[in-house]
């Protein structure tokens, strides 16, 4: 039996993580790429998003799909730009949380003795892992999997595959806190600051205040939108401070600018900084 053959199509939460395959795969093609995804696009197909999705039938739908969209492609660029940043500091550990159908390990240049950690469940793992060998794709470091449920005793499983919490990580977790009720995103940043040694890293993603409302209140069912659960915190600096890390916040529209991708229509309401998060461990 062939990968397609066994291959088990996307359901639930990590279903998301192919419509993000689908934004990355149309942002490789435009000619003035923030980056470039080779394998964004083998996701999208193999999750039956590609060549193209519908669009909405409904106006104000279409715009929050846009609006999403170039949130993607923003923090996406934001993330690998901090992990550049962390590689030239000579952090040699990564940890991408809810890794979904991320490819850095594929797509961007580590250097000698770089340990990447792909966390997530089975599904997500197994199917990505199917499109990887279609594709006969190989990583750029040591590209190591952990699958399990961010829910149970991941750090435990992490241990057991190698990571050492004694010497520096970057940890990444993209679009996966808007995700999680209240509770379990305050374990899981007490479960990351725990394995930290001074001098890791950090990369979070938050959904911004209002997002749920904005985005929630008329979403599709088993759209991203509809189950988004958390918010950010009303001052993230201080949430982050109170966990031991010195962080920076930032806006979307501020990174899109620095990116030259200026948002030309002018904010609804405002907008605090914390959609983006970098931040080190002391």
């Amino acid at each position: 039996m062939t990968d397609e053959q066994e291959r088990v199509q996307p359901s639930g939460v990590w279903a998301t993580a192919v419509g993000v395959a689908r934004v990355r795969a149309l942002e490789t093609e435009r000619e003035n790429a923030l980056f470039r995804d080779p394998l964004a696009q083998a996701f999208a197909t193999a999750g039956g998003l590609w060549p193209s999705s519908p669009p909405p039938d409904d106006e104000a739908a279409r715009r929050r799909r846009l609006a999403v969209s170039f949130s993607i492609v923003i923090r996406t660029k934001f993330l690998d730009d901090l992990l550049q940043q962390a590689s030239a500091s000579g952090v040699r550990q990564v940890v991408l949380l809810g890794a979904g159908m991320d490819s850095r390990a594929f797509r961007m240049d580590w250097p000698e003795g770089t340990r990447l950690f792909e966390v997530d469940t089975a599904a997500p793992l197994d199917f990505k892992d199917s499109v990887l060998r279609q594709e006969r794709a190989v990583a750029r470091c040591e590209r190591i999997t952990v699958a399990v449920d961010l829910r149970e005793d991941w750090p435990a499983a992490l241990a057991a595959a190698g990571h050492d919490p004694a010497v520096p990580t970057v940890w990444i977790a993209e679009g996966l806190l808007i995700y999680l009720p209240d509770d379990a995103v305050e374990l899981l940043l007490a479960r990351i600051s725990a394995q930290s040694a001074a001098g890791s890293r950090m990369g979070l993603t938050l959904g911004s205040r209002g997002v749920i409302e904005r985005f929630g209140a008329d979403a599709v069912p088993g759209s991203a939108a509809s189950m988004w659960v958390s918010e950010m915190p009303d001052d993230p600096v201080g949430w982050l401070a109170g966990h031991g890390w010195e962080a920076d916040s930032h806006t979307l529209r501020e990174r899109a600018a620095a990116y030259g991708r200026p948002i030309s229509t002018p904010p609804q309401r405002e907008e605090r900084p914390g959609a983006l998060i970098s931040a080190v461990r002391r």
